[in-house]
């Protein structure tokens, strides 16, 4: 069974018909938004995966590709 979202910020239920479509979502406020939106900016936040390495050499465009 799934469970119903909750602010990831205050961790306040969201609820309600539409609660997806809301401009805040998935925080409950603009409050949390911008709070969650500080702590991205102060570095409180990290993406911990290695990023892949991209390809040295990308192939060939084909010939459909070109104008």
């Amino acid at each position: 069974m799934n469970k119903p979202p909750t602010c990831p910020i205050c961790k306040k239920l969201l609820v309600g018909e539409g609660v997806l479509q809301s401009e805040f979502f998935p925080f409950c406020s603009e409050r949390c938004r911008h709070i969650d939106l500080f702590r991205w900016s102060e570095g409180k936040y990290a993406i911990v995966e290695p990023l892949t390495e991209l390809p040295d050499t990308l192939p060939p465009p084909a010939d459909d590709d070109v104008e």
